[in-house]
């Protein structure tokens, strides 16, 4: 099977960039992943990128094979995985564009399959720092030096989608103190984790969430312009940062997860 070292999901728009690039198909034991897989090389660095709401964007949010798409990464030698997705903002002083590199999320999801371990060995594995800290701060200096506003930590709620929050359930986000909203973060990051695959998340603020002060009520045609007018800044971030990440060290906090989480 073709190998890759670097994982990117919301591949969409990147890999078409790439020369030489290969379409590449992975089974798993959770199902089909969201598309194939497009495997390329970035300065040097052998990248597979996949677009997690599909092809044709058919997936919605709750229904994106989660688990298949991590296993996957795996499968074909991934260990190292940038996670963007477009992203609300609960603050008012974001801007559109920005991007802020989570180091926290908080699940207000329901009913995905968000774990590896349902038995019979019962696995617990800490979520208390859910994003690698090599990624990003790697991240949040290449971007500065690019000149692309980047916030250092944040936490993102997620929430379960497609239909966007209330007036109240966004202000009550925003009087938790959270910064970034979205409906794809989680359990991404977190199935990473439980594979001992490094992971960081950017939220790309395209939009003000409705329980911000002054803000109008969010369509999904906003989100998708101002993702499209952000997509480059995201495609210079990217290819940038790729050929300075290294390979996951052996004692790390994500490649040793699963030491002592088991009973």
């Amino acid at each position: 099977m073709t190998r890759a070292e670097i994982g990117v999901f919301g591949g969409s728009g990147f890999y078409s960039f790439l020369e030489d690039v290969e379409q590449v198909e992975v089974e798993t034991p959770y199902g089909k992943p969201s598309a194939p897989f497009t495997i390329g090389e970035v300065g040097g660095r052998r990248v597979a990128f996949l677009p997690r709401h599909g092809l044709n964007h058919e997936l919605p949010p709750h229904a994106i094979p989660y688990r298949a798409n991590l296993w996957a990464m795996r499968e074909l030698g991934v260990r190292r995985i940038i996670g963007p997705n477009a992203s609300g903002a609960l603050k008012a002083e974001l801007q559109l564009g920005e991007f802020v590199v989570c180091d926290q999320f908080v699940d207000r999801t329901s009913g995905r399959k968000d774990t590896f371990y349902d038995g019979p060995e019962t696995t617990h594995v800490s979520a208390a720092d859910p994003y690698c800290p090599d990624l990003r701060s790697l991240l949040v200096d290449v971007a500065r030096e690019l000149g692309i506003p980047a916030r250092n930590g944040g936490t993102v709620v997620v929430i379960q989608g497609p239909r966007f929050s209330t007036r109240s359930e966004s202000k009550w986000f925003q009087e938790m103190g959270w910064d970034t909203i979205n409906m794809t973060a989680y359990p991404e990051g977190y199935l990473a984790r439980e594979l001992e695959l490094c992971y960081a998340n950017i939220s790309m603020v395209t939009d003000h969430d409705v329980g911000v002060e002054g803000a109008e009520p969010v369509s999904h045609e906003q989100v998708v312009t101002v993702f499209e007018r952000n997509n480059e800044r995201l495609r210079e971030l990217l290819f940038a940062v790729i050929p300075k990440i290294s390979p996951q060290p052996d004692e790390h906090l994500c490649a040793t997860a699963l030491r002592g989480a088991r009973m």
